[in-house]
């Protein structure tokens, strides 16, 4: 179609001849249409020698007799188009160099210029020159439109990365939460059980009581399995009406621990002052994780908690007397999920075995003053 208009501008060019006159277009008119228009097809693929071959169809139309006018060099204008709409920057001179060539080769060596000769031969060196601007815009464009699909498809992807990273953080969140309740409420529920078979025939009324804490753990851990499974059920950001636990419930933590058989000691060192809920539970469940370790692991009827205040953290450090054989944790999922929380608010926690025997687990969280509504008691009870 591009091609047909072109050869069809070229002829009616040819129309006009040196005089003024109007005739039906000569064989010459017909030669620079073809051979002009030949090369059009070819403006996509190599856009600067479509350009060279049009220019130079345009500078012999003088000397065969035609008048050089804009409709003639229309082939020229469509290839000034292609190839700044295609190469950007490099194309102006190329279009430059096209309308000085044009404007020498229409300009008479001889005789007056009219003002309809001086606005012809301004036409002929304007016109790829303004097709050379618009072809320009038309790349920023592109240019303009591409980059903003990229903007997109980047903003896209990242979206995409940011739901599975929430996704898998919560994944992560939820298997700690089932771990360490499991974990935990198991244990109890395991040590109450050894403690009534083992008083089964000697002790039946210890072993009543036994088995009513049995009882109570078992159903303390179904509950916490539901408040925690039933998360996954909730659709949006709904939350679980039970709050979060923290240190204020370490008093009821340590008791579960004493009636499964643990002496667990717990010291204080400065001032307790609200945490944040984030690091209030994180401290809970690290201080739950350690005592039931030592439950499993330790082999002792003893352990020892220490809070220490500082102004801007709490060191929280767990440590048995490491009187059994087995004095390490097994390797499992405890102390790395331990590691994971106290990462995860800004802390850090170290592990290990302890030189006058026993194991210890040690961690740092950062303490800043929040007020919480009914705050953390300044003491905890501690036998």
């Amino acid at each position: 179609m591009i091609v047909a208009m072109a050869f069809a501008f070229c002829l009616l060019g040819g129309v006009v001849r040196m005089d003024g006159t109007l005739s039906p277009p000569p064989a010459a008119a017909y030669s620079i249409a073809v051979v002009s228009c030949a090369v059009l097809p070819l403006r996509h693929r190599a856009p600067l020698a479509t350009m060279a071959a049009t220019t130079a169809a345009g500078v012999l139309v003088p000397f065969l007799g035609l008048l050089l006018s804009p409709l003639i060099v229309a082939p020229a204008v469509i290839a000034a188009y292609s190839l700044t709409a295609r190469t950007g920057r490099r194309a102006a001179s190329a279009v430059v160099l096209t309308s000085v060539a044009l404007l020498v080769a229409s300009t008479p060596l001889l005789g007056a210029l009219s003002w309809q000769d001086a606005s012809r031969i301004a036409a002929v060196a304007a016109f790829p020159l303004m097709a050379g601007v618009v072809g320009h815009s038309v790349q920023d464009r592109r240019a303009y439109l591409a980059a903003v699909e990229e903007r997109a498809v980047r903003a896209e992807q990242s979206r995409d990365g940011e739901v599975r990273r929430r996704v898998a953080e919560e994944r992560l969140r939820i298997a700690r939460e089932l771990h360490d309740l499991v974990a935990h409420q198991i244990t109890l529920a395991n040590a109450q059980a050894t403690v009534a078979a083992h008083l089964f025939d000697t002790r039946p009324e210890q072993t009543r009581k036994s088995l009513d804490e049995l009882i109570e753990t078992t159903g303390d851990a179904l509950d916490g399995l539901r408040a925690t499974v039933g998360l996954l059920r909730q659709s949006g950001d709904a939350g679980s009406d039970e709050p979060a636990p923290g240190l204020a419930r370490l008093p009821v933590l340590v008791e579960s621990f004493r009636r499964a058989g643990l002496e667990v000691a717990v010291d204080h060192e400065g001032t307790a002052r609200p945490l944040p809920p984030g690091v209030d539970l994180t401290a809970y469940r690290i201080i739950q994780e350690a005592l039931t370790n030592v439950t499993k692991h330790a082999g002792t009827g003893n352990a020892r908690v220490r809070l220490a205040w500082r102004c801007d953290r709490v060191t929280i450090t767990v440590a048995d007397d490491g009187t059994g054989a087995t004095t390490e944790p097994a390797p499992g999922y405890g102390l790395i999920g331990m590691r994971e929380r106290a990462t995860a608010v800004g802390g850090h926690l170290a592990a290990g075995r302890r030189p006058e025997g026993g194991f210890q687990v040690s961690t740092q969280l950062p303490a800043k003053a929040t007020k919480v509504a009914g705050g953390v008691p300044n003491t905890v009870d501690a036998s």
